[in-house]
């Protein structure tokens, strides 16, 4: 990837439009990862608001867009949960109302698809492990991706018992973790 470029003029308009498209040409980003990549870098806030501004108005920066990518991407390559993807684009910067629009594009039942491939994938690579150290990583795991109790322990009993598995026995169903 190229490094956008370096200025040293912080009240340079044309610099600042050129280290914001260089950001852009990297990878999509929100309104509030380039104005602070461009305030770190030292461009005075009224041309970092007017630059910001304008690629909104003509679509170069759209945090609703963004979000709706994001939530699509990371759920399917990765299988966040909702919790997970909703903290990745708070501490991102963007609006609410884009997380919660961007989010409810998941269903309940994508989620629960999701945990369990993520429950299948990794109880495949668990093989010849105790019943109880089984039971604790795949747990673990859901846990870490953002996955409440009440779609990790079903997830995980589910792929215990298609597994054979004695440890499905060992599961609580109102087990809590957070």
């Amino acid at each position: 990837m190229q490094k956008p470029r370096s200025t040293s003029k912080p009240n340079d308009p044309e610099a600042a439009r050129q280290y914001c498209l260089d950001l852009l040409s990297g990878r999509p980003r929100t309104r509030t990862e380039l104005g602070d990549a461009m305030r770190r870098k030292g461009f005075e806030e009224h041309i970092v608001t007017e630059i910001l501004e304008r690629y909104a108005e003509v679509g170069l920066i759209d945090d609703a867009v963004f979000a709706r990518a994001w939530v699509e991407s990371r759920h399917r390559s990765r299988g966040l949960s909702k919790r997970s993807l909703v903290g990745e684009l708070r501490r991102k910067g963007v609006d609410p109302d884009f997380i919660d629009a961007a989010v409810e594009q998941v269903s309940d039942e994508d989620e629960r698809e999701a945990a369990l491939e993520l429950a299948r994938r990794r109880y495949r690579s668990l093989a010849g492990q105790s019943d109880d150290a089984v039971l604790r990583k795949l747990v673990g795991m859901l846990a870490r991706k953002g996955y409440n109790s009440g779609i990790a322990i079903p997830v995980v009993k589910q792929v215990l018992a298609e597994a054979e598995s004695d440890a499905a026995e060992l599961l609580d169903e109102n087990a809590h973790f957070e």
